[in-house]
């Protein structure tokens, strides 16, 4: 049944810029109340704080904390802040949008640029296993319930290979695998797990790229719609897949794409 998501709960791993910036907003306008979690400099953080405001606007609550989502230490703090905030409700959507790893080669004949075991674990444990361990620690706290929904940020990257982009390629693989183990694991209790494959998209992890316009370009002349895929686009796809109590679509990467993959 299509319900109204008004009055409910959303937590964005990763609120402050890109999808998750994106997803927070259009959640906001139709009435959601938006927990933020981002990890920013100073700039980073007087952005943060002009979008909360303007989520505030919609009538909504909205409380950011800029803190590293990754760590432990963050989950045992802000939980108890989170079961105080939401008041009983729980959270009815939890999107994990960290994109944060490094963008080195496995090889080089210089040492200073190849990849290192530590960037590798660190690159694997923000992209992937963090969706793993606040979603264990959400749903031991009662605050995922029957009719909450779970998204990950994935992308064509888990699937194709390009140089420097081999740590970040493995964690969007193993992203996709957690998906659907938390889908299977969480199916008894009523909660769908589904990973949003976004096509190429103008958002600052993408920028951070070595030869990001290029693919840009190419993926604009792919893809049949001739542009590239939009925050809002994804932002979209998650307030439309959020408005049904149940858990029948899991454990998919669904490509929000405008048919990039296609061609």
């Amino acid at each position: 049944m299509i319900t109204s998501l008004e009055g409910s709960w959303c937590l964005v791993l990763g609120a402050s810029s890109g999808m998750g910036l994106a997803i927070a907003h259009e959640l906001a306008r139709t009435g959601v109340n938006i927990l933020g979690v981002h990890f920013d400099t100073t700039d980073g953080q007087e952005k943060a704080a002009v979008a909360r405001e303007e989520m505030r606007g919609q009538g909504v609550e909205a409380h950011f904390f800029n803190a590293n989502a990754a760590s432990a230490r963050t989950r045992e703090e802000l939980l108890p802040a989170f079961e105080r905030l939401t008041g009983g409700k729980g959270i009815r959507v939890l999107v994990h949008s960290l994109a944060f790893g490094t963008l080195l080669p496995y090889l080089d004949p210089d040492a200073e640029r190849r990849l290192t075991s530590r960037q590798m674990n660190m690159t694997l444990d923000v992209m992937a296993h963090s969706l793993v361990y606040w979603t264990q620690d959400l749903f031991t706290a009662g605050l995922l319930r029957e009719g909450a929904k779970v998204y990950a940020m994935t992308s064509a990257g888990g699937a194709r290979v390009m140089p420097n982009y081999g740590a970040v390629s493995a964690a969007k693989s193993a992203l996709e695998s957690h998906v659907r183990q938390l889908a299977l694991e969480l199916a008894p209790s009523g909660i769908a797990v589904n990973a949003l494959r976004a096509g190429v998209a103008r958002t600052p992890s993408m920028e951070r790229i070595p030869d990001s316009e290029r693919l840009a370009a190419y993926a604009r002349e792919l893809n049949p719609h001739r542009r590239l895929t939009r925050p809002e686009d994804v932002a979209e796809a998650v307030s439309l897949l959020s408005r049904t109590d149940s858990s029948w679509i899991t454990g998919n990467a669904i490509g929000v794409d405008g048919g990039e993959l296609l061609t």
